[in-house]
């Protein structure tokens, strides 16, 4: 997009916005008849975000261009630089005169320029997606950021997989449909497994980096927080989830969050727990301390919190289990993990890891049936399998205890299959029950979609299941299990 291109673009915005405002102030004072003036203002209103919302990308991809050129422009107008001092100072110069004219902070508009550059270089793709206003803003962003450090072809190929409609095994759903935050958990579970460096490696480079920070705050309050690996930390957050649910209750007026805070605090700050010797572990992704043979295998752990084992389910390639390639495993709730992490886990009696059988094409769990009304256990892991979270659209809730949910009623004839099942959260479960938002459309692959009380549906994230990585020099057996090209 040339600058005359810009301007023209510019001017076409702000025309549209004012029409969008007129419509909506219409709607608003209801000067226009309507047979359901109520249904018509909340229409024209929601039509007015969505396109208020597309607008706003269009011009943030006017801003980044705009950023582009004046740092191309102001390069070229600086000449030479005669050192590597004078070269700073004009990348200085420039930084400067980018936050003057936005009034942010020097390091917002180094990011801005930084951003700009990666996008109009870099990822053609992402540039166009912004300027069409199919993503925000935000979407960039991540994209930019996640193929930070990937060289041309690596970031080309992670662009081209969810912007790229005729990519090989191309991202299920657009990529604007999905929030930011779950637009970067898929972005970034696909740089881990086609990252050209081995996940072995730059796992054991991050482990060297773990540690504990704390950071005082105001009125009274600190932030603590650790950096471990993920099958420990993810075990740690399940185990205090788990016992945060356990104390929830009628008379209980802490929320979870509150209930989570002072478990891991109470957990940490007494003497009750067992030590790190053997009689204390459980599995590798989980806390030390005293179990029982109770359902949740918890037993009271200091002023009677419940000390709940660790349920961390994962899903690993046959042939990365054995040994034979390096493809990442599945930790449930994060994404990939090293197969010797995997491993680990298996070898330490991990009793959440169950066998699940996968279509040797796309990577995706089979259809388990069941003919009565209450779920198998095996159930319900294939719907954490399938749905990943909790299927409502930007819902990022993995809480191990979301409740199972018949689409089409059991009662109005509606089975127990996986296709007629979702596994909402609490707040979405009651949504459902409690409102007309309506679950519909699900599949033994893709979770339920949703359909608004306005009549819009919205898809559920879909998992990008892959099929699974073959060791390169395939011989004998392996050479007849290998799918065919074809």
């Amino acid at each position: 997009m040339d600058s005359r291109a810009a301007v023209v673009t510019a001017e076409a915005l702000s025309a549209s916005f004012a029409e969008l405002a007129a419509v909506l102030r219409e709607a608003t004072e209801g000067s226009a008849p309507c047979a359901d003036p109520l249904r018509r203002r909340a229409d024209i209103a929601l039509k007015t975000l969505t396109a208020v919302a597309c607008g706003e990308a269009k011009l943030a991809a006017l801003k980044v261009h705009a950023a582009a050129v004046y740092a191309a422009a102001a390069e070229a107008l600086a000449g030479p630089a005669a050192s590597p001092q004078d070269h700073r100072g004009q990348e200085m110069a420039v930084v400067a005169e980018v936050a003057c004219v936005l009034t942010v902070s020097e390091r917002s508009a180094g990011a801005l320029l930084a951003e700009a550059h990666a996008l109009t270089t870099s990822l053609p793709l992402t540039m166009s997606a912004l300027q069409a206003g199919t993503i925000s803003w935000q979407h960039a962003r991540i994209m930019v950021d996640e193929t930070t450090n990937l060289d041309r072809p690596g970031a080309a190929a992670l662009e081209a997989h969810f912007l790229d409609p005729h990519a090989v095994n191309p991202a299920r759903g657009p990529v604007g449909e999905l929030i930011p935050g779950r637009f970067r958990h898929k972005a970034r579970t696909w740089r881990e497994r086609h990252h050209p460096v081995s996940i072995e490696e730059r796992h054991l480079r991050g482990v060297q980096d773990r540690r504990v920070e704390y950071a005082p705050d105001r009125d009274g309050m600190a932030w603590l927080s650790a950096y471990l690996p993920a099958d420990q930390a993810a075990g740690i957050w399940d185990r205090t989830t788990t016992a945060a649910r356990a104390l929830q209750g009628p008379h209980e007026d802490r929320t979870l969050s509150q209930l989570r805070a002072d478990t891991a605090a109470t957990w940490l700050l007494t003497n009750t727990t067992a030590g790190t010797g053997d009689e204390g572990r459980e599995n590798s992704g989980s806390v030390s301390g005293a179990t029982s043979d109770h359902e949740t295998g918890g037993s009271a752990v200091g002023d009677g919190v419940p000390s709940p084992r660790a349920q961390v389910l994962i899903t690993v390639p046959v042939l990365a289990l054995l040994g034979l390639t390096d493809e990442p495993a599945m930790l449930d709730g994060y994404g990939p993990i090293p197969p010797s992490m995997a491993r680990q886990l298996i070898a330490d009696g991990a009793e959440s890891f169950h066998r699940v059988l996968t279509d040797p094409r796309d990577g995706a769990p089979l259809e388990i049936g069941r003919t009565s009304y209450r779920l198998t256990k095996a159930q319900r892991q294939w719907l954490r399998l399938r749905d990943g979270k909790c299927p409502f659209p930007g819902c990022s809730n993995h809480s191990l205890d979301n409740e199972a949910d018949h689409i089409l009623a059991w009662a109005k004839g509606g089975s127990t299959g996986i296709s007629n099942l979702g596994q909402p959260c609490h707040k979405h479960h009651r949504l459902r029950h409690t409102t007309t938002w309506t679950p519909t459309g699900a599949t033994k692959n893709i979770p339920p979609g949703w359909t608004s009380p306005t009549g819009r549906h919205y898809t559920s994230e879909q998992p990008d299941w892959e099929p699974p990585h073959w060791p390169q020099q395939q011989s004998g057996k392996w050479s007849a299990l290998a799918p065919r090209a074809d």
